[in-house]
């Protein structure tokens, strides 16, 4: 009898902290990455050939995998991305891990899903270089992948409405869940440091928080890049001002996820920031107007290295080959 009520004493002893665990958790400013549903696996098939296949450049070459390496936290690990006869990029690529949690695409919010978003970089002549219409009949000539899309679509036609539906179905699944930062939200006292539980707390009580919550950490507002100290950079990007022509958006851009962050280097749109003590120092005193102690910046450093989460795990698709009709990539054509 004693050991029964023990036992019962114990049950309601850890479920009342497990509730404790997740009353703390929906108080805080920032919440757990959820893991991806899929519900229709062909489609995210597709949508993966597609991500990875090089055929929808111009030079047969580049892919939306060059520039959004799903190895390499999404990113490409350097400033500016390198387009097609080797140009570079105007801005720095942001990471495609946990995109779908975005309120607009790219660091202007142009795109306002992951769809249209898609079909952005096959027709920039400084990035994939192709036309939607040569695109869209590149697949058109490859049977297996008429067969992959009927199936899917149930339609003989396949249309870019398809081809971006598909990519961005994929690319949905692309979260990053079960970072340790998220275990400790979710009532695992033990999964994060003390140091890096300082560095949380010094993360939200300075102000970061201001602009970086929600489960992504950002990609939910758009900011002023200079908030304290103007920004100096010889990137031409402007933000927000590039599509309104109004001076007050300059400088206004997207809130980039801080999920994976230690894998997304260099950093801002510009990747001026080569690493994360940099970035922390830059932001603190343009955004913030503090100057972190060596201390503070190792803590909240610290901080943001608990973020990383499961990366994404697959087989690599097996691209369908080209049949003879199918158009031949252009990579070293004289203009």
């Amino acid at each position: 009898m004693k050991r029964t009520i023990i036992s019962a004493a114990l049950i309601l002893l850890t479920g009342g902290l497990a509730a404790q665990g997740s009353l703390a958790a929906s108080q805080e400013p920032i919440q757990p990455i959820k893991a991806a549903k899929v519900t229709n696996p062909a489609l995210v098939e597709l949508g993966k050939k597609l991500y990875f296949d090089p055929r929808l450049s111009k030079s047969g070459f580049i892919s939306c995998n060059s520039c959004h390496n799903l190895s390499m936290g999404g990113t490409d690990n350097i400033p500016t991305s390198i387009g097609d006869k080797w140009q570079q990029g105007p801005i720095n690529s942001p990471t495609v891990l946990n995109s779908s949690l975005n309120l607009a695409q790219f660091w202007d919010g142009r795109a306002a899903d992951l769809k249209e978003q898609a079909a952005g970089p096959i027709a920039n002549p400084m990035e994939m270089a192709f036309t939607h219409i040569l695109a869209v009949d590149v697949l058109r000539s490859i049977p297996q992948y008429r067969e992959s899309f009927k199936a899917v679509y149930k339609t003989d036609e396949i249309t870019l409405d398809e081809v971006t539906d598909a990519i961005a179905e994929f690319e949905k699944t692309l979260v990053t869940p079960n970072s340790r930062f998220d275990l400790w939200l979710k009532g695992d006292a033990e999964a994060i440091t003390k140091t890096e539980l300082e560095g949380y707390e010094l993360f939200k009580s300075i102000g970061c928080v201001a602009c970086h919550n929600g489960p992504a950490l950002g990609g939910n507002s758009f900011q002023k890049m200079g908030l304290v100290e103007p920004y100096e950079t010889s990137n031409p990007a402007e933000g927000v001002a590039g599509l309104t022509g109004k001076d007050a958006d300059r400088f206004n851009f997207k809130v980039p996820t801080l999920r994976n962050v230690e894998m997304t280097y260099p950093y801002f749109h510009d990747g001026a920031a080569n690493t994360l003590k940099e970035a922390v120092d830059i932001m603190g005193r343009l955004q913030l107007g503090k100057k972190f102690s060596d201390d503070e910046n190792a803590k909240i450093v610290a901080f943001l290295k608990t973020l990383t989460g499961d990366q994404p795990n697959f087989k690599m698709p097996i691209l369908p080959p080209s049949s003879d009709s199918t158009p031949r990539p252009m990579p070293f054509e004289k203009k």
